[in-house]
């Protein structure tokens, strides 16, 4: 995705450089000098080479930035038949919860999850270098799963079934804690609908899940394998209004 946008502005850049010159040149060469009586230049009504020729010119162009696009497209939207790790991530109003299907809840034997609250960011664990499969989910209306460094960002359409439209994988190649939003309004509290990734080392992600799997709660099990147990990089959405009289 980098890599194409670069390359877009690229050419972006080179086609409205070459256009910029050329309105120089026609202003510059063709302007009315100042006592001149020198009569216009040659009108004419058509030029037949020169048409094909800038017809063409933009056709390529679109061609390729589209062979670009939808190669880019493809890759990124490609689904591996045995991912590593798959996240059932179910979105609501106004919050997120994050579910590891493959794994299982000491209390009360189901899978593990963390869910956010008013007053708690969810926080996503990942590992690294592994293939990360998103299953999305929407209990009530449009979300959008949005983690800005991913440069990808998915809608999550209620009513499509898992498995076919709101799915998309990755694999995170860097340790960190990243912002993760909703990129579709989605009612009152919308602006305030975060959660976060943190990214681990594979190590310890496993550690993670298995403290999660022996009933340790989110925090402590982050605690556990020496990370912050809340959210680094975003903060929970203050949900007290004031109302203020009118009049």
């Amino acid at each position: 995705m980098h890599r194409l946008w670069i390359g877009s502005t690229i050419a972006a850049l080179v086609v409205g450089i070459v256009v910029w010159l050329l309105i120089a040149y026609a202003a510059i060469r063709y302007r009315k000098r100042k006592g001149s009586d020198a009569p216009l230049p040659r009108q004419t009504a058509y030029n037949l080479p020169l048409e094909v020729v800038y017809t063409i010119i933009p056709f390529v162009i679109i061609a390729v930035l589209f062979f670009f696009t939808v190669s880019t497209q493809n890759r990124v939207m490609e689904r591996s038949n045995d991912p590593d790790v798959t996240v059932a991530v179910n979105a609501f109003k106004w919050n997120w919860q994050f579910v590891y299907p493959d794994t299982t809840n000491a209390n009360g034997g189901q899978p593990v999850s963390t869910v956010g609250s008013s007053t708690e960011i969810p926080i996503l664990v990942v590992p690294t270098d592994q293939t990360i499969r998103f299953e999305l989910a929407s209990a009530d209306v449009i979300h959008s799963f949005w983690v800005p460094e991913f440069l990808f960002k998915l809608d999550v359409i209620p009513g499509n079934d898992n498995g076919r439209d709101n799915v998309f994988q990755v694999t995170v190649r860097e340790q960190g804690a990243y912002v993760g939003r909703c990129a579709e309004l989605c009612g009152t509290y919308h602006a305030f609908m975060n959660f976060e990734v943190r990214s681990v080392s594979p190590a310890d992600f496993q550690a993670y899940l298995s403290a999660r799997e022996s009933g340790m709660s989110t925090y402590d099990a982050l605690v556990s394998i020496g990370q912050p147990g809340d959210a680094t990089s975003t903060t929970p959405m203050r949900t007290a209004r004031e109302q203020v009289p009118v009049g």
